[in-house]
């Protein structure tokens, strides 16, 4: 699957994480290997990995499988680097009751900020006082609650909150890599 090839959306890591026999929701992952691709050099092979790990299988079931969990390691790495700053968490979608949603945003807050906790300090002291902040509200997502009605002020809210969380991750990554992507320009980076 390439770049050019429809993004890999949460239902269809949700269902592939079931046919492995895993309950566990495809955000907390997402978090963690948002994360982990801009604090690290994650390499694909980490990446499946800690995914089987996180789906409590030794490796994928095919190789289809695994080139889809492969494909969505790619594709977060692409969004992040893009110069259009067009990454977005994979979170549970409209289909999802707004519960669902916001479970999905927290669990994707709680999979971001174990990787940062488990980067430790040394790391953060660079860090801008804007990322410090955004970093500090991603630690309210993680406690926020989710058992939420499904109403307009409420979908607005969870959208100003999903907002934040992509800001946060754009700008962990951007830190973390200067020059990449290159937004001041305003020119698209060729790769």
């Amino acid at each position: 699957m390439s770049s050019t090839d429809e993004r890999l959306d949460f239902s269809t890591l949700a269902d592939l994480f079931l046919s492995h026999g895993s309950m566990q929701s495809p955000a907390f992952l997402d978090g963690r290997l948002c994360a982990e691709l801009a604090l690290h050099e994650l390499t694909a092979e980490a990446w499946l990995e800690e995914v089987c790990i996180g789906l409590g299988v030794e490796q994928p079931r095919d190789r289809e499988s695994a080139e889809t969990l492969l494909s969505w390691r790619r594709q977060t790495l692409e969004a992040l680097a893009d110069s259009g700053l067009n990454y977005e968490p994979l979170l549970p979608d409209d289909l999802f009751s707004l519960a669902e949603r916001a479970r999905g945003l927290q669990e994707w807050s709680l999979g971001f900020l174990e990787v940062i906790e488990d980067a430790g300090n040394e790391k953060r002291t660079g860090w801008s006082q804007a990322l410090h902040e955004a970093i500090e509200d991603l630690a309210a997502l993680g406690a926020m609650e989710t058992d939420i009605d499904d109403s307009a002020e409420n979908e607005n809210d969870l959208f100003a909150l999903t907002e934040h969380a992509r800001m946060a991750a754009m700008l962990l990554y951007t830190e973390q890599h200067p020059g990449q992507p290159q937004v001041e320009s305003g020119e698209p980076t060729r790769h």
